[in-house]
Formats: C-alpha cells, sequence, structure tokens
C-alpha cells in the first residue's frame, strides 16, 4: 500500500507540475488566427509597387515571423539574400525564383498554388512573376534583404 501511495503522490505532483507548464505556455504563447481578409496590406520600400502584410513578426527580432506579399504581373526582383533562411509558398498565381548573383528571366523555377521555395541564408537569388502573385513567406529572424548590386535597391533611391 505504501508503494500506491508514493506513486500516487508522484503522479499528483507530476499532472500538477505539467498543468502548471500548460497553463503558463498557453497564457505566454495564445493562439492566432489570422483570416485572409484581416489582413493589413501596406507598401514596402524594399519592394515598390507589392503590398505586404506582416501576420506573426517583428521580421527584426531572433522570433519567427510569417508574412504575405502581392505583387503585379511581370513584377521582378533583382538579385538578392537574406539574412535568414527563407520559405516561401505561392498562394496564388505564379513566383518563379533563380539562384545566382545575375537576373536571368529565361531560368530559374516555376512555383505555382501550392509549391514550396527554400533558400539558404546568404544565397543569392531573384525572381519574377508572369501574372499578378500571393506568397507567403516565413522564417526566423532576424531576417533581412540585401541586393546584390546596391544600385538595384530601390530603398535608396
Amino acid at each position: 500500500m505504501k508503494k500506491w501511495i508514493t506513486v500516487t503522490a508522484s503522479t499528483a505532483i507530476a499532472a500538477a507540475f505539467i498543468s502548471g507548464m500548460a497553463a503558463a505556455q498557453h497564457t505566454a504563447h495564445p493562439h492566432t488566427f489570422a483570416t485572409a481578409k484581416d489582413l493589413k496590406w501596406n507598401d514596402t520600400p524594399s519592394l515598390p509597387g507589392a503590398k505586404l502584410a506582416v501576420i506573426e513578426g517583428p521580421l527584426n527580432e531572433a522570433k519567427p515571423f510569417t508574412m504575405r506579399i502581392k505583387f503585379p504581373a511581370n513584377y521582378k526582383i533583382a538579385p538578392h539574400f537574406h539574412s535568414a533562411i527563407e520559405h516561401v509558398t505561392v498562394i496564388s498565381g505564379e513566383f518563379v525564383m533563380g539562384v545566382g548573383e545575375k537576373f536571368e528571366q529565361g531560368k530559374g523555377t516555376a512555383l505555382r498554388a501550392g509549391d514550396v521555395g527554400i533558400m539558404q541564408p546568404k544565397t543569392p537569388h531573384y525572381a519574377f512573376t508572369t501574372n499578378p502573385t500571393e506568397i507567403q513567406v516565413h522564417g526566423v529572424g532576424p531576417w533581412t534583404l540585401t541586393f546584390v548590386n546596391p544600385d538595384d535597391d530601390p530603398r535608396k533611391k
């Protein structure tokens, strides 16, 4: 009987500890829901003509981030790289991504709705659209955008 009481007491203590941890985690990290109709779209100086909605962030801290970007048809992003890994999921349209320091319109991989591209940190790449396109980008920051050729950076114009 003593063994049963010890196990029960240990189980009760473990259950209380786990419950407390679960409650603390729930309080510290509540669920987040983002409906497409509620996203707040903004202009972005680094991608003029595109619209950006941050779902989770901030992008400049060592925390998870998620954002959506809408591009018009025939949009081009000059060769660039990021400080953190970039996971791109195409929501709609066609997003063509190529690897390298030179923009090559005829090359790259065409990604369509549901397709994913993963670019490693500091890997030069470029992208373009053929029609209006929406993508979702996620990763862990800090996340930056650095153009291979500084003259291609629209923030400096």
